[in-house]
């Protein structure tokens, strides 16, 4: 584990922030529990003469003064917000899963509030600096996956140190499909949807921001979403676990919105503000290593033969001019072991039951079962 740690520090500080001299980067975590990686990436950016600054915060603290959180409060965390994108050159968040209903007693209109108050700052961050988002190995992750601890750990570490570079070059050829087509259509199980990217950059995702990473990721153009997609992995989000997310879009907006917990609960997420309504983000994932979902969306929306579909947010380098304080990201799997599915561009079909189907784009097929 020391080494795959000291690997991966030194991939996050030279390839995915690529830090110089003189630069600074602020490191979070929510756990003293990932020390060990905090420690490492320290002493990775001395090494290449950049200033770093670490920042702990244990969730259960944050979840207290969260939940008490009124104005004054709220105009505190965006003058630091503002602060830490006014002085830093990158950003390194490690989060610690302890328990996903953490922040169930949060009141959604605070979480709505303080979404709203630092998303401009928060914009500037995402699209403006270097950063790197990743989940330090936990128990409470390990269970989830349906694994004892360490093999997790063994298998957490893999994942996120694949070969990003290798992974880069497969994925240029699908970058440029991507780029020449204009309508898009998933069929799944409950699941028929059209919309057109034309005219929108695809970005692949090969480990300059999440850990792990291998994704490629455009958006619909914002008025032409139709139909209805149903999502087949669970969707943590605000302290909630939701299951069976179904939506219907008309002309983009999301007109209904079911799950199989609490429909109202759900629906005041999309609610939050009038981007919330409409999609910032179409992603394809590819990460060969990850097979299953775990309820850890920076590994599941990364699962090979996935989609994922993003209510929210629209990323700079592939705007369709949607904001919203939300960005919420939900993956359908479409391997023949969970239900199968067809991916189409301009009538083409691409990807059937989660494998590439065109010659140029077999290779992203790799260590598939």
């Amino acid at each position: 584990m020391e080494e795959k740690i000291k690997e991966l520090s030194k991939t996050i500080i030279t390839y995915s922030l690529r830090l110089k001299e003189n630069e600074t980067v602020l490191i979070k975590s929510d756990s003293i529990e990932a020390k060990p990686l905090v420690t490492e990436l320290v002493k990775e950016t001395y090494e290449v003469g950049a200033v770093p600054m670490v920042r702990y915060m244990d969730q259960e603290t944050n979840h207290l003064l969260m939940e008490g959180t009124k104005e004054k409060r709220i105009q505190i965390l965006k003058e630091q917000n503002e602060f830490d994108v006014n002085h830093f050159d990158a950003f390194v968040s490690i989060r610690y899963i302890e328990n996903d209903y953490n922040g169930k007693n949060i009141d959604k209109k605070i979480l709505s509030q303080v979404g709203e108050a630092l998303k401009e700052s928060n914009d500037i961050r995402i699209n403006e600096r270097r950063w790197v988002l990743l989940n330090y190995p936990s128990v409470t992750a390990a269970f989830k996956a349906g694994m004892s601890t360490v093999d997790f750990c063994k298998y957490a570490w893999d994942v996120m140190t694949v070969d990003y570079q290798k992974m880069n070059h497969l994925i240029q050829p699908l970058k440029e499909l991507m780029e020449k087509t204009d309508r898009v259509r998933i069929v799944a199980p409950n699941t028929d949807i059209t919309f057109s990217i034309k005219g929108i950059p695809a970005i692949p995702c090969c480990g300059e921001y999440n850990i792990p990473d291998g994704e490629i990721f455009t958006a619909p153009v914002k008025d032409s979403v139709n139909g209805t997609i149903t999502f087949n992995t669970p969707c943590p989000y605000q302290g909630n676990i939701y299951t069976n997310v179904s939506l219907t879009l008309k002309d983009g907006k999301i007109v209904q919105a079911t799950c199989n917990e609490d429909n109202q609960s759900l629906n005041h997420i999309f609610d939050s503000d009038e981007g919330a309504r409409y999609i910032g983000e179409f992603a394809i994932g590819l990460n060969p290593k990850i097979l299953h979902p775990m309820g850890d969306i920076l590994f599941d929306e990364k699962i090979i033969g996935s989609i994922h579909f993003t209510p929210g947010r629209a990323y700079r380098e592939a705007f369709n001019g949607n904001i919203s304080s939300i960005h919420w990201d939900m993956v359908l799997i479409e391997r023949e072991e969970y239900g199968g599915g067809e991916l189409y561009f301009d009538d083409v079909l691409i990807r059937k039951n989660g494998k590439f189907m065109l010659p140029e784009l077999e290779p992203l097929n790799q260590q598939q079962k």
